[in-house]
């Protein structure tokens, strides 16, 4: 038999088991954290403010500096020997292809159109082009058409020539891809806006600052998409040419490019589109085309006047890009088709025929055919705004009320040290030391500029638009992903969407809601919900399908299969669909200073149209450009940072 066990000395007794602590909820800390803040406000508001100066040091400097360039443009050798050289020679592009463009004549562009997009698509495009050049005349806007088409062209030539060949390195160099991502991510955060004051202080105003402006804006994409394209192409391919003795050149020449040739055709499709929708604004700076009408119009409050050239401008839009995406999709040619040669040569030679038409047309489109359409529209608008004034003005006063002011007051009235503790918080939580270190620099600039309460008023308008549509956009953006038959229906009405430059999103909140702070936040939601959609809809769809199966297998219903599986794993989508919604807002409401809506927009539309705001106009649009960053950051960093059921499953 065995002996029982000793028995254990109160020295040697065993410790009890300590009880595990229960892990505060996530909730706890960022609930604490505005508390905090709010007490802080209570205590605070109303000191430590930093209120505008229109006659700020900083802005002084600035337009002095402007005053010794004016003074030193013909002697600098900066200027002698570079920047007069770019300014002419873009210039002169520019007005040899205006010339081209309205030596053809109504009739001429028209056939010309239509030759482009037999080539690019087959008869289907080509009639739409026919169609939508023709639109052109019909609404009385030709000349100003060719105009706007003269810098697209010239901008898109330029960001091209530049653009694919630094996007061609870039896919094929990691170090300098990492060099241009910081650059480019800046140029696509600035809303358009920040790229004019620049242009004028060095190229002046006119159509060259307009083009070199529309250069900057739209070569990101053309670099982007093209190092992308490079990028993926299969390296068992590369590896083949290598293997049978090509040279770099020869693999890049032979293999590379025909293989990433439809995505390049994608990448110089975003270029036109980029192009177009900076070329309406760059009529701020006297850039001629349909932009000036709108200008026009929007400081008159006359929609008649804008709504013929906001109509050119999407015609045009939806043209360009349905060629260049034509060209982009055309697949090899069929047999029993013609050879590409052929195509040339018959193209040529309805080019020729149709110069021979033209020529024995009248110059003048006749003016029996154009569409007055000014008068009706007014006519039209002014009995919305007094048939629907009861309701229109009851939201633009309850929202203005209840939302814009109170929010405009508290970050107005917030100490500055306590915005900025809130958002080096808000940052760091989301993404870490250095977007949050990043992000309250940016933000403390602004200050530096003279412009922190101009500034507060922007971010005011910019939160109130950014709620609606990412709760537009997420709601219509799980509403396709689960149903086909409502993504077939809404997908026509998000290209047509998104093919429209920004200009024309003011139209009718002008017409509704008239020049307020309002009307820029209306602008602001129609203009961004279409890409939130898109990115909400493609996260969505693409969860990985096993999950979803899996989840249904085991009886999950429909709510909970959203809640529990596809919005979790469509996370880093659905924050990237917020990043750019915000930066879209930010950009629209800028744009919305010209109908009322204040703060740093205001300050750059009066920076151009007076001489003596110019210094405070520049350090507005630097200013836009760093609350862009802050935002940026901040929205970038929820999107490294992992997801709660991640952390969940690593603890």
């Amino acid at each position: 038999m065995t002996s029982p066990p000793a028995a254990l000395s109160p020295a040697q007794t065993v410790p009890p088991t300590p009880r595990a602590r229960t892990p505060l909820p996530s909730w706890l800390a960022p609930l604490g954290g505005a508390a905090v803040a709010v007490a802080a406000y209570l205590l605070f508001r109303g000191t430590a403010l930093l209120p505008h100066d229109d006659d700020a040091a900083q802005f002084a400097a600035v337009n002095d500096a402007r005053d010794w360039v004016d003074a030193n443009r013909n002697e600098s050798p900066l200027f002698l020997f570079f920047v007069n050289y770019v300014r002419l020679s873009v210039g002169a592009l520019h007005d040899v292809l205006r010339l081209v463009l309205h030596g053809a004549g109504w009739a001429g562009l028209i056939g010309a159109a239509g030759t482009l997009g037999w080539l690019a698509g087959g008869l289907r495009i080509a009639l739409l082009a026919v169609l939508g050049t023709g639109s052109f005349a019909v609404l009385g806007l030709w000349e100003a058409a060719a105009d706007t088409l003269a810098l697209v062209l010239t901008a898109v030539l330029l960001s091209l020539l530049v653009g694919l060949p630094l996007g061609v390195w870039a896919g094929r160099s990691v170090r300098l891809r990492r060099l241009l991502t910081p650059v480019l991510d800046v140029m696509q955060i600035m809303p358009t806006f920040a790229y004019l004051a620049p242009m004028v202080l060095f190229f002046q105003i006119g159509p060259a600052s307009a083009t070199v402006a529309t250069m900057i804006y739209s070569i990101p994409p053309a670099i982007r998409i093209t190092a992308l394209a490079i990028e993926q192409v299969s390296p068992t391919a590369v590896e083949a040419s290598t293997a049978l003795g090509a040279t770099r050149r020869q693999t890049l020449c032979k293999v590379h490019i025909p293989m990433a040739r439809a995505t390049i055709a994608l990448a110089i499709n975003q270029t036109v589109m980029m192009a177009l929708s900076m070329v309406v604004i760059a009529a701020l700076i006297a850039a001629p085309g349909l932009g000036s009408d709108i200008v026009r119009g929007l400081s008159r409050a006359n929609v008649g006047l804008m709504l013929p050239a906001g109509i050119a401008i999407v015609v045009m839009a939806v043209v360009l890009d349905r060629i260049t995406m034509a060209a982009a999709a055309r697949g090899p040619v069929p047999s029993g088709a013609l050879s590409s040669r052929s195509r040339l040569a018959v193209a040529a030679l309805l080019l020729l025929a149709t110069g021979l038409v033209a020529r024995s047309l009248p110059a003048e489109f006749p003016q029996e055919w154009v569409l007055r359409l000014a008068g009706p529209v007014n006519e039209a608008v002014n009995w919305a705004k007094f048939s629907w004034y009861g309701v229109t003005d009851a939201i633009r006063n309850a929202t203005t009320e209840a939302l814009l002011n109170p929010l405009q007051t508290v970050l107005t009235t917030a100490p500055w040290w306590l915005v900025a503790a809130a958002v080096l918080a808000l940052a760091w939580r989301t993404g870490g030391a250095r977007p949050a270190v990043t992000a309250v620099g940016c933000l403390l600039a602004t200050a530096l500029l003279g412009l922190w309460q101009h500034t507060m008023e922007t971010l005011t308008t910019v939160l109130a638009g950014v709620v609606p549509t990412l709760a537009a956009g997420l709601v219509l953006g799980v509403a396709a992903a689960r149903s086909p038959r409502f993504a077939a229906a809404q997908r026509p009405l998000l290209d047509a969407a998104q093919t429209m430059p920004a200009f024309v999103y003011l139209l009718p909140a002008l017409a509704l809601f008239g020049a307020t702070r309002f009307t820029a936040i209306f602008a602001s939601v129609v203009y961004a919900v279409p890409p939130v959609v898109r990115l909400v809809e493609d996260g969505i769809r693409n969860v990985s399908p096993a999950a979803v199966e899996a989840a249904r297998s085991s009886g999950s219903t429909g709510r909970q299969l959203l809640w529990k599986v596809q919005l979790p794993m469509a996370r880093p989508a659905i924050l990237l669909a917020a990043n750019q919604g915000i930066v879209m807002t930010l950009a629209m409401v800028v744009v919305g200073g010209l109908v009322g809506a204040g703060g740093l927009g205001y300050d750059v539309v009066s920076g151009f149209s007076q001489r003596t705001d110019f210094g405070m106009g520049f350090a507005a649009g630097v200013a836009t450009v760093l609350l862009g960053i802050v935002l940026d950051r901040i929205t970038q960093g929820a999107d490294r940072r992992p997801s709660p059921r991640k952390k969940k499953r690593i603890a």
